[in-house]
């Protein structure tokens, strides 16, 4: 574990990696997104955060916040759908136009709707837990290779609850909510391995927040997400860890040289502080470049390194990358027609 004064001593030295840092926030207009992206812009030097949600009145507000908090600062609201693969492209083009250089995506998009497909044909609920995440990545992919300091990708998940990947049928649409954790979970940590072979001077992590309150159970849709939302909202005040400490801990994630990139020790973020250590990543190596973590900071643990194991001996990753390629051809193609 990673006690909370480390984590504060980390972030207090991100002042001293250059000034400029970018970074793009993915679903940001309320909870851990919003949290880490007021802790960024406390943080750093001048940076340029640009960040994406739904709500303009949301995005009003966090830009307000966030020049109070660093008035040297650029806050950049883009106002967008991102269960549309076709909008993530629209997004990344705008950012693309404006960057040659980014230091960090944070990925923390998602939906409580379940049961049913976008007008794009995926699955609603992997629709921003996966496929928009990994389209914003590969998108983006040429900017995090070529910034300087740190070169990251966080998505806020559950690392540590992976699980079985069924091939027949990946997007979810006959899975029970129950099996759907594990399997996205598994599915980001196969997706993050092709892209770390793409980019191995950049590093991917997968992490679960533990029990956060945000903004998630207003889209609750079903019988099982709301016994869900009802059990958390009976124990979760006796578990929930406070939204500042979540903020400051994923922008530890996002920044500390605990979690390098396989290559590239010039841009690894900030230097380890006293007593932490350089994390494992998903195949048990120190330092591999693509980590599963613990809200705290840890490993997920040999568990979970045994059962990717295991998925890769069943070629998943090589499947899942190939989905992941072709809904996306399929989605792209089907535009064009239009």
């Amino acid at each position: 574990m990673v006690s909370l004064p480390d984590v504060q001593s980390s972030n207090d030295q991100i002042a001293e990696l250059p000034a400029g840092l970018v970074a793009v926030f993915v679903g940001a207009t309320n909870g851990i997104g919003e949290a880490t992206l007021k802790e960024f812009a406390r943080s750093a030097k001048s940076p340029r955060a640009y960040f994406v949600g739904r709500s303009q009145e949301a995005g009003n507000r966090i830009t307000a916040e966030c020049r109070q908090l660093n008035p040297e600062g650029e806050y950049l609201f883009i106002k967008a759908d991102l269960s549309l693969i076709r909008n993530v492209d629209e997004v990344c083009r705008e950012i693309k136009s404006k960057e040659k250089a980014i230091n960090l995506l944070f990925l923390s998009c998602g939906s409580a709707r379940y049961g049913f497909d976008t007008p794009e044909g995926l699955h609603i609920m992997l629709a921003t837990q996966y496929y928009a995440r990994i389209r914003f990545t590969m998108n983006l992919l040429p900017q995090l290779k070529a910034a300087t300091a740190v070169r990251r990708v966080v998505s806020v998940l559950a690392g540590g609850h992976e699980g079985p990947i069924d091939e027949n049928d990946f997007q979810a649409k006959k899975m029970n909510i129950l099996s759907l954790r594990g399997h996205v979970v598994s599915m980001t940590d196969m997706a993050f391995e092709s892209l770390a072979a793409q980019a191995p001077e950049v590093s991917f992590i997968n992490d679960y927040p533990g029990a956060v309150k945000t903004g998630l159970h207003r889209e609750a849709e079903g019988f099982l997400m709301w016994l869900l939302v009802l059990v958390m909202a009976i124990i979760g005040p006796l578990i929930h860890i406070p939204i500042k400490e979540s903020g400051e801990r994923h922008l530890f994630f996002a920044t500390s040289a605990k979690y390098p990139a396989r290559l590239g020790d010039d841009a690894s973020g900030v230097p380890l502080v006293d007593g932490v250590e350089v994390a494992s990543g998903i195949d048990g190596e120190v330092g591999s470049g693509v980590y599963s973590v613990h809200w705290s900071g840890a490993h997920s643990g040999e568990k979970v390194v045994r059962l990717l194991d295991s998925l890769r001996g069943q070629a998943m990753v090589r499947k899942v990358w190939e989905h992941t390629v072709g809904e996306f051809e399929r989605i792209t193609a089907e535009a064009e027609v239009r």
